[in-house]
């Protein structure tokens, strides 16, 4: 019988500085309110291996990458990614790669995969900035095109902050196509060119957004074609999110995660889901967003 794969490691919720306002302690957090209330249990989690550098260089460029595991980017440079550059640090995001590019395998066998982190749309080809050093939906995505029959991906990239860094590494590459909705006066100010963007204005309401991505998804997936979608379901669209500025409630978070889900499900798509941002100043708040996806994937796929 098939079940839910969820990549997740220990490493996922390294540690950051005091008072540091990227909330790692969700990575911890999520997967036991899900083994808690019964909605997931060990057996479906895995620990991915760290990712080859075979693997990364498909995407990112090698003086990058070497100088990240050497921690010899400069400090103009570390200031953009918003982190406190560590050897644990970069550790941790080259086991998230794998994360994704494993979950995306277990996607082709079962309908669905998904990573409890990822989501790190703002890292580029040759630099990491937003919280991103290396991109896992870029990674994942050229890693199937290249070793499996897929001719074509789709990135729903539903984050409140516009995938930029995937829009340009894939501003040439016709196999993939990048759908972003997200705030439009919100980070990154200077935006890439996504195929299709989708701008928001502040305090955009459920009702609004909800009739957006409904007027769009099933269109793209008519006219795209995708063999595979990769859906990066950042709950920072939530109106409590400290970063986010749209209006959006928790239900009607939930709401869109269930249109995304259910159009792969129903177009028979495989589909994998990485987790992306969420600020809010309640941890418990983000935590049920986040919980949210991984209710309706049981719930529709299995």
């Amino acid at each position: 019988m098939f079940k839910l794969k969820v990549a997740w490691s220990t490493k996922y919720a390294h540690p950051l500085p005091e008072g540091h306002r990227f909330p790692m302690e969700k990575y911890e957090l999520l997967p036991e309110q899900l083994l808690y209330e019964g909605t997931l249990n060990s057996g479906n989690f895995f620990e991915p291996e760290p990712c080859t550098e075979e693997i990364i260089t498909a995407v990112h460029d090698s003086r990058y990458f070497k100088k990240l595991k050497a921690l010899s980017v400069s400090k103009s440079e570390i200031r953009r990614t918003g982190f406190p550059l560590s050897k644990e640090l970069v550790e941790r995001e080259i086991q998230i790669m794998n994360g994704s590019v494993m979950a995306s395998l277990c996607a082709l066998q079962n309908g669905i995969g998904m990573n409890i982190a990822g989501g790190t749309h703002h890292a580029f080809k040759d630099r990491g900035e937003g919280f991103c050093l290396l991109n896992d939906i870029a990674i994942a995505a050229k890693y199937l095109l290249t070793k499996y029959a897929i001719d074509k991906v789709l990135v729903v990239d539903l984050d409140v902050h516009q995938g930029n860094g995937t829009a340009s590494i894939f501003q040439n590459d016709s196999q993939v196509f990048t759908f972003s909705m997200h705030g439009k006066h919100n980070y990154p100010m200077h935006k890439e060119q996504s195929d299709l963007d989708v701008p928001l204005e502040d305090q955009t309401d459920d009702q609004t957004y909800l009739s957006l991505l409904g007027n769009h998804l099933p269109k793209l997936i008519a006219e795209v074609g995708p063999d595979f979608i990769i859906y990066q379901s950042g709950v920072d669209v939530l109106a409590t999110d400290k970063l986010g500025r749209l209006g959006m409630t928790i239900q009607g978070c939930k709401e869109r995660d269930k249109l995304v889900l259910s159009h792969a499900k129903t177009n028979n798509i495989p589909i994998m889901c990485c987790m992306g941002g969420g600020y809010s100043l309640k941890i418990s708040d983000i935590i049920e967003a986040h919980a949210n996806t991984f209710r309706l994937a049981q719930e529709l796929f299995f």
